[in-house]
């Protein structure tokens, strides 16, 4: 199975759950799984064909002149979360927080928590804006307030490498999850994957520090996130279109 009907068949589940849920309620969606795992890319492929087959029932429902301009799913990343490099420095080994980035000490992980606490809170036409942050990959730092969470946004798609991970406070925002998707992956894949990203993307200066990088930190992080994640609700398996998606 390619990407696309994956995330097609996987939007058609969120809708038909979408339909169950009180209009008073969001539901939440954590995707998780190892670095390279393609978390990225398949999370805003469900939320683009949720949001597209939303428009198109609705618009056969109310007839076909009808636009529906507003989407019901929206896609949050994790990686909002990171604590900045000014905050890494002001920890007590900076060179250590810095090489580490990735792993869950470096984010900020009550902040995630207490965001979720406000999705959870009753839905209705009032509800105020709820505001989270975003990753800046050209400052490498995050950026605040950057995702506009309104009040037609019903599913909320959460997508990182933590996100239903089983220690404090990871578990409390854990709890409030609807569903926990865990995108699984062959380790030795991952690890191709995240070399060649590396490289790419300029995040290594060469071919030396990608390789590193990959078994020094993100490798390590993946294996923490195996054997301390909450189970899943559902696990997908990692198609090879993914390449070189987180």
């Amino acid at each position: 199975m390619s990407m696309e009907p994956q995330a097609q068949e996987l939007a058609q589940f969120l809708i038909k759950r979408l339909q169950s849920t009180p209009s008073s309620s969001r539901l939440v969606i954590g995707l998780c799984g190892i670095p390279a795992s393609g978390k990225s890319t398949l999370a805003v492929s469900i939320v683009n064909w949720t949001n597209k087959l939303l428009h198109t029932a609705q618009n056969v429902d109310s007839g076909a002149d009808r636009i529906v301009d507003e989407d019901a799913a929206i896609l949050v990343g994790l990686d909002g979360w990171h604590l900045t490099r000014a905050q890494l420095d002001a920890l007590p080994e900076p060179q250590l927080a810095h090489d580490r980035r990735g792993a869950h000490w470096t984010f900020d992980g009550p902040a995630y928590v207490d965001f979720l606490r406000s999705l959870r809170a009753p839905l209705t036409t009032r509800t105020p804006p709820i505001v989270a942050p975003s990753f800046d990959h050209a400052v490498k730092d995050p950026t605040p307030a950057s995702v506009s969470i309104l009040p037609h946004h019903r599913i909320i798609v959460i997508e990182g490498l933590y996100t239903f991970l089983n220690i404090e406070p990871w578990a409390d925002g854990a709890a409030l999850l609807d569903e926990r998707w865990y995108l699984s992956v062959d380790p030795v894949v991952a690890q191709e994957r995240l070399v060649k990203r590396h490289v790419q993307s300029g995040v290594a200066r060469d071919m030396a520090e990608a390789v590193w990088r990959a078994t020094e930190n993100d490798m390590p992080n993946g294996k923490f996130i195996t054997e301390n994640m909450l189970q899943p609700t559902r696990i997908i398996e990692s198609i090879t279109d993914l390449a070189i998606s987180s």
